[in-house]
Formats: C-alpha cells, structure tokens, sequence
C-alpha cells in the first residue's frame, strides 16, 4: 500500500491545502492528513478542532486518515509507513523552504518530497490571510473548503 503524508498547521485549512489534497489522491492507495503543533506559530484554532474540521471535510473518503501530531515529520512518516511527503508550494520562498525540508528528511530518513506547485488561481491563498482577513472582521468564506463539496 503506497501512503502519502501531508503535513501542515493547517490553520484553517484552506481552498489551495484541499486543492492540493485532491491532486494527491490519485498518487496514493492511502493520505495521512497531518496536522502540526507547532510552538513557533500562534495558531488560531486549537489542534484538536482543526483535525476535527479536516476529518468532517473527508469523512467520506476512506482513504484520507487525519491524525495530530507534534514530534519531527521524518518520524512520523515512519510511524505511518508513508515512503512520501507530500508539499504545496505557491512561490519561490515556499519552494525554498521546502527544498530545505526535502533535504533534511532524506536524509534523516530516507522519506522522499514531492511538491505540488499551487494552481495559479489558488496562489494567494494562505492559512495567515485568511486569519488575518477575520482579524479584521472581513468576509473569507471563499477561501475556506465547503463542507458539502
């Protein structure tokens, strides 16, 4: 069985992370949904409520497992038998990161990477603007995945 990883805060998952989930899906027999604490980021929601939004959202499909999670993803990935992690990616920075975070887990523990560059339509889409449009009390339904899709 050939299992995908998808990590992430996630907070809130957004329209380019489901994007990115539904193009995955035909690579994988089975997608670990991974969601992040991570002490570094203020985070909105509380991790068991963002795991919650996202297992509600794929509830119908089988083959999507949502866990939490807060050691090192190279290790996680070994937990759940996942060979690949899979990363969108919408700019340059992103890829910069990511290519960095490729690197380690390789070699940490032999996990391969593969990046998903973002449809161009979903390029300015970011768990932080949607935080930061209801900061300021704006409207971002149009960013966020609807339950019934």
């Amino acid at each position: 069985m050939k299992t995908g990883l998808y990590t992430g805060t996630f907070d809130p998952f957004t329209t380019g992370h489901q994007n990115i989930v539904e193009r995955t899906m035909p690579l994988f027999d089975r997608l670990v949904i991974a969601v992040a604490v991570n002490e570094r980021k203020h985070t909105e929601e509380e991790i068991n409520q963002r795991v919650k939004d996202i297992q509600l959202l794929y509830a119908n499909e089988p083959r999507i497992k949502v866990v939490p999670y807060s050691d090192l993803t190279v290790d996680l990935a070994h937990r759940e038998h996942a060979k690949y992690i899979v990363r969108g990616v919408r700019n340059l920075r992103d890829f910069e990161y990511e290519r960095e975070q490729a690197d380690i887990n390789k070699k940490l523990g032999g996990v391969e990477t593969i990046l998903l560059f973002s449809e161009p339509q979903l390029g300015i889409v970011s768990s932080s603007l949607v935080r930061e449009l209801r900061h300021f009390g704006h409207d971002a339904h149009e960013f966020l995945p609807q339950k019934d899709k």
